[in-house]
């Protein structure tokens, strides 16, 4: 099993991560933060990623600490269970509809973390949870797993249908991307020889 339990302690969060890669969708996700813990639901079950998350964070300052630090060390628990990457498929894509919402995601998992974000969700607020922090989530799950992550918004206007496209959209490719791959099973997929 590839899997990964990761454990992050701050003065602002006591964060601990459970992921296995050959999972079925299972997720139990606890961060105080409703929104927050419907997304990372979303995560795990359309990437057939297990997922466990719980996170004690400093949500009387705001939300922030708690989505950015969950993003790091959910980044780190995919990095650990890629492991040296033989096998994978690597390469990830997504082109997911959500009732008005329309988003791409593509990725490789490349171990070279960079982020392209051309989403752009009209309301500051989806309930009581900041927007722009579903860009932070995003920015620490690619730079810790190291992962090269574009999402774009092709349509939307409702802002929690954007964002739940956009996790949806990323879970997908990751289920393509960690697949091991039937015809170069013992490989690692770069010509390199390394990832």
């Amino acid at each position: 099993m590839r899997s990964a339990k990761i454990a992050r302690k701050t003065a602002e969060t006591d964060i601990s991560v459970e992921i296995s890669l050959d999972g079925t969708g299972a997720y139990d996700n606890q961060t105080g933060v409703g929104f927050f813990d419907h997304m990372l639901d979303q995560l795990a079950r359309h990437s057939l990623i297990d997922i466990k998350v719980r996170c004690t964070g400093d949500l009387h300052i705001d939300d922030h600490h708690t989505v950015e630090d969950v993003g790091i060390t959910l980044g780190q628990a995919l990095a650990q269970a890629f492991g040296d990457k033989k096998g994978i498929r690597r390469y990830g894509s997504c082109l997911l509809p959500m009732d008005d919402a329309l988003v791409r995601a593509a990725l490789d998992l490349s171990g070279r973390p960079y982020l392209v974000w051309n989403v752009d969700l009209p309301t500051p607020k989806i309930g009581s949870f900041d927007t722009e922090l579903v860009r932070e989530f995003f920015q620490a799950l690619s730079t810790h797993g190291g992962i090269t992550l574009h999402v774009d918004q092709l349509h939307g206007i409702n802002s929690h249908h954007i964002a739940e496209a956009a996790f949806k959209a990323v879970a997908r490719a990751l289920r393509d991307a960690v697949e091991t791959d039937p015809r170069k099973a013992d490989a690692i997929p770069s010509t390199k020889g390394a990832l």
